[in-house]
């Protein structure tokens, strides 16, 4: 009884607390704009079991991509064990799935060996981080914040699973000193269990209920600490890719509010059915965090810093500023910054600060060339050109701030129709002298 009680609290403060931190997200959520509307949810469903639970573009990078595969699959069968010890720990029972029958066997067995597996592939990780210099994991976004952040991320996984390898040895070895029968089917840990052969049927109860206790509260407190690290893809990647754009990558949205302007400039009558047209456009373009969609936000929140869209960055890799990981890095960023002073002071609180130039410079923006390899390499298919795009928009729309060669475009676009330094009258030039044979 003392234990189901001590449990339980231990439960409500994990709810409570990661409560706290989900509502204060839905209320930086309240001050992003629209994105698009969320439809085809078949083929959303789709690209969702292609791209996240079949991690395919993780598979571009074979060998880390299939331990990667590896650890996010064996979150998802211990995830079942994990629902399986909240109601142990609520009903005071032991094994509570264990009606599933053979079911049960292959999700107890499953979780078993994704118990070694996840943790032989930690320990690679961990290792390439400590020991090899891998080129994508630096960056000038990349703080010495960062990299403690993955690492303890790393070990904390680790010990969740070497926890519950510890949990079914102590089971198993019990189990078979008790002749009582086994619930479920331990592969690995029947084998580690000959470490414990010979040890007391009580301190085997001891070893059980210390890793037990262990792995579940490490559960409660890796959920929390998720959300304010690089991890909480582990919860967001999913859902991100769900609500993936399902347009060509090469497609960039339009600005409504500059569609409907020029719809009635074709066509006046257009005027009389044009929605909303006497409403005031806020702004432009994405000038600070309140200017992005929920899209590019849950974006920010859903990156994993692999470094990948970096890695293939053309810009990048010429040596210009650009990082599209820091891009979508420096959303979160300001986010957080400025979320509070938005909640307690409304939309036009203002620090004197914003996302473009104070987080993101004009070098950076202007050096995309819009290639989409950023979005193409992403594993969780950000989209990283749109919000570049949108930063553009409001840099050349709100304060006409563009580079010479682009703002002379522009001028020859205006007094030419034509990018071209020419006139219209001298379009046909070239074609004077030739001759046109009829045959």
């Amino acid at each position: 009884m003392v234990k189901q009680l001590v449990f339980t609290l231990a439960l409500l403060v994990t709810i409570g607390f990661f409560g706290f931190t989900t509502y204060r997200f839905i209320n930086y959520f309240k001050f992003t704009k629209p994105a698009f509307p969320v439809r085809d949810l078949g083929k959303r469903l789709w690209v969702m079991m292609d791209v996240a639970i079949g991690q395919t573009k993780i598979f571009r990078q074979p060998v880390m991509g299939f331990f990667h595969a590896l650890v996010f699959w064996g979150f998802c069968v211990i995830a079942i064990g994990s629902i399986e010890m909240i109601f142990d720990g609520l009903f005071g029972t032991e094994r509570f799935l264990e009606f599933l029958g053979p079911v049960y066997n292959l999700i107890s067995a499953s979780a078993d060996i994704f118990g070694l597996l996840v943790g032989i592939s930690i320990i690679i990780f961990i290792s390439r981080r400590l020991f090899f210099h891998i080129k994508r994991f630096e960056g000038i976004e990349m703080k010495p914040v960062s990299h403690k952040d993955a690492n303890l991320a790393l070990v904390m996984i680790l010990a969740l699973m070497v926890s519950l390898l510890s949990m079914n040895m102590a089971y198993y070895a019990g189990i078979q000193q008790s002749g009582k029968s086994l619930a479920g089917i331990y592969p690995v840990s029947s084998l580690l269990a000959g470490f414990l052969a010979g040890v007391e049927p009580a301190r085997l109860g001891v070893i059980y209920e210390i890793s037990w206790w262990s792995h579940i509260l490490l559960i409660f407190i890796f959920a929390n600490i998720l959300p304010y690290s690089k991890h909480f893809h582990v919860f967001m990647s999913v859902p991100n890719v769900f609500l993936s754009r399902l347009e060509p990558l090469g497609k960039l949205p339009n600005m409504d509010s500059v569609m409907k302007e020029v719809q009635m400039m074709l066509d006046p009558n257009a005027s009389l059915s044009a929605e909303s047209t006497d409403v005031p456009v806020e702004r432009f373009g994405i000038k600070d965090a309140e200017d992005v969609t929920w899209k590019n936000y849950l974006d920010s929140l859903a990156c994993t810093e692999c470094g990948r869209c970096t890695s293939v960055c053309p810009a990048n890799l010429t040596g210009k500023r650009l990082s599209p990981r820091k891009i979508i890095m420096d959303v979160r960023a300001r986010m957080k910054e400025k979320g509070p002073g938005l909640i307690k002071n409304g939309r036009l609180f203002s620090d004197h600060k914003s996302l473009v130039r104070d987080f993101i410079s004009e070098e950076e923006l202007w050096a995309c060339t819009t290639c989409n390899a950023c979005a193409r390499e992403c594993p969780i298919n950000i989209n990283h050109p749109i919000l570049i795009v949108d930063m553009r928009r409001y840099l050349v729309l709100e304060e006409a701030s563009a580079p010479g060669g682009i703002k002379a475009v522009f001028t020859n676009i205006e007094n030419n129709g034509a990018p071209w330094q020419f006139s219209m009258e001298d379009r046909l030039l070239w074609a004077q002298n030739i001759e046109l044979r009829i045959a």
